[in-house]
């Protein structure tokens, strides 16, 4: 029986994983003809057709163990023994050079396009041509078959490519612990996501990088420091971005080469086999299938954000290139969760309102429109399918608003969205403000009077500043009315359900709102000590915060609740690093 069948004992060699390699996405797309076969392909050039480049990952220096996702190693079957082995921890902190066969010595980078808010960007190339963007940093080296799925595992941090704009090709510790456990965080809460298989940090070598000095309150970056470089490697069926597709839709659309629409339609072809296997029937025809994509990926996308929105998520930076054409949630550079309640929540300085918080469904809409309008050169000769491409993306809005109500009413414990409620709500959260995590935690117990919601209420106070602006402090009176208003008619919608036809007890209510409304999440405050621990070689707060943040919906014990159930300080409101930044690293 094959090494990962679950009834035999886990992977436990790198020869054993080497056997599950099976490398679709070099294998039956098309390499730049430009490029090394060697992967000595380190330095920023044009590429201007090809689905990939092949290249070799420059590894770490002295590479350490730092952690690996416990899950996820036993959904693909390894034994957790395998994330300390020599030779596993050399490959997958970019030393491929004595793999075993039939893995192989390079890996691969892909380009992308790059649109803001559905408006094509040219000039973040440094050719201005927009041959020259995609993966800077990030290498997959391989795609492997376990236990039935398929995944395809990429080095963030792997080294230079001929994407890095002259970059240096390296991800800092810092940046690599955030992505490594927001990824398994976001799993644990029901969120589809990229996954996190291992982190590695090098002993020896750092790179600098502009960030914060203690205390500050500035907007952007005030000083340089030395940071240890790491390499995480990111985990999913595949890394097929909308940016992706827009790029190869782009050459198509302006004839840039003469393979140009061909390569195209192989690419949205391997999307399908890659990400929608089992829902799209492989004998209909290209149209059909574009079609009937396009209809999956707006379900998917539409979902994807409402969740976000439930668990009190921000991506921050939500162009095409950050999109996954899967359907799940990609590239943890400038992310936040929300603290403070604000609809306008917005954790990276360069992001804008149109990627805040609440913003988030209209930002996804006009990715759509980029990933729509990708497609369309496939459509050309088929009017009947372009017209449905055109329909499909103009009911995007509807089937948003649909799900966010959905999201919404589950979140209150409700069956049925209830709009006047909502509105009130929302004002009352903002100007009250609370904590988003805390209050709808403590809604989920059904609470008879306002008291256990105070838990979650922050209060104006003069050594914040203008950090937490409050209508509560200027107007208790009317604001306790309010809210106790607000309580009285959420409480009578509740015991009409629980005494409606569909017997749904209070204590079903109160159980199926604490699962949808975690009890922890992964604040930056929370990460940001463990961060700097590990900078100086201490993994003990990594591994704490990953054990708790993979149980978000969890009591745990009283220790975790003293630790991680609990407002934020007001001195880290408007603090540089703890609040927001300006880049990812």
């Amino acid at each position: 029986m094959p090494a990962n069948d679950p009834k035999t004992s886990a992977v436990t060699t790198l020869e054993a994983l080497a056997a599950l390699a099976n490398y679709s996405f070099m294998d039956s797309l098309n390499h730049d003809p430009d490029a090394k076969a060697d992967g000595a392909d380190h330095a920023p050039r044009q590429v201007f057709s090809g689905h990939y480049v092949p290249v070799a990952p420059t590894p770490i220096e002295n590479p350490e163990y730092v952690a690996h996702s416990k899950a996820l190693f036993r959904e693909l079957g390894l034994d957790d023994s395998l994330a300390q082995s020599a030779d596993f921890m050399a490959m997958f902190s970019g030393d491929l050079t004595h793999v075993p066969e039939p893995l192989r010595k390079v890996g691969w980078a892909t380009g992308y396009a790059l649109s803001i808010y559905g408006t094509e960007y040219y000039q973040q190339c440094p050719f201005q041509t927009g041959n020259g963007y995609g993966d800077g940093r990030a290498v997959s080296v391989l795609e492997a078959v376990a236990n039935g799925k398929r995944w395809e595992m990429q080095l963030k941090g792997g080294g230079r490519t001929p994407y890095c704009r002259g970059a240096d090709g390296r991800a800092v510790l810092r940046s690599s612990v955030r992505e490594f456990l927001a990824q398994e965080h976001m799993h644990a809460l029901g969120v589809p996501t990229s996954r996190s298989l291992s982190l590695y940090a090098s002993k020896t070598e750092k790179v600098r990088r502009p960030w914060y000095s203690e205390g500050s309150r500035s907007e952007n970056p005030d000083i340089l420091v030395l940071d240890p470089v790491a390499i995480s490697t990111r985990v999913a069926p595949s890394f097929i971005r909308v940016g992706q597709l827009e790029l190869f839709g782009r050459r198509a659309r302006k004839n840039e080469h003469p393979r140009a629409m061909e390569e195209l339609e192989q690419l949205v072809l391997h999307l399908i086999d890659r990400e929608y296997d089992g829902e799209i029937d492989p004998g209909l025809s290209t149209s059909e299938k574009v079609v009937l994509l396009a209809r999956l990926f707006r379900d998917r996308l539409t979902r994807l954000v409402a969740n976000w929105i439930r668990v009190g998520y921000c991506q921050g930076n939500f162009n095409s290139d950050n999109c996954a054409a899967g359907g799940f949630t990609l590239d943890y550079g400038p992310f936040g969760f929300c603290d403070a309640f604000d609809p306008m929540f917005q954790p990276w300085t360069g992001g804008g309102q149109h990627f805040s918080f609440l913003n988030q469904p209209a930002a996804a809409e006009r990715n759509f429109y980029s990933f729509c309008s990708a497609l369309q050169p496939l459509l050309v000769s088929d009017q009947d399918s372009l017209k449905q491409l055109i329909e499909i993306h103009r009911d995007f809005p509807v089937v948003m608003q649909a799900e966010l109500e959905t999201m919404w009413a589950a979140k209150l414990g409700l069956t049925t969205f209830d709009e006047p409620l909502f509105k009130e709500l929302v004002s009352l959260m903002a100007q009250t403000p609370v904590d988003y995590t805390l209050f709808f935690r403590e809604l989920s117990s059904l609470p008879d009077d306002i008291a256990p919601l105070r838990k979650s209420f922050y209060k104006a106070s003069d050594s914040a500043g203008a950090a937490i602006r409050s209508v509560y402090s200027t107007d208790p009176d009317g604001m306790e009315k309010r809210w106790s208003e607000w309580l009285a008619q959420w409480q009578s919608l509740i015991s009409s359900e629980s005494d409606s036809a569909s017997s749904r007890s209070r204590e079903d209510i109160a159980r199926q709102m604490k699962l949808t409304n975690p009890k922890y999440t992964m604040r930056e405050w929370f990460v940001v000590p463990a961060y700097q621990q590990a900078m100086l070689g201490d993994y003990s707060l990594v591994h704490e915060l990953q054990d708790v943040m993979t149980q978000p919906y969890a009591e745990q014990s009283e220790a975790v609740e003293e630790k991680y159930y609990l407002l934020k300080p007001v001195q880290l409101f408007d603090a540089g690093g703890w609040s927001h930044y300006s880049c990812s690293s």
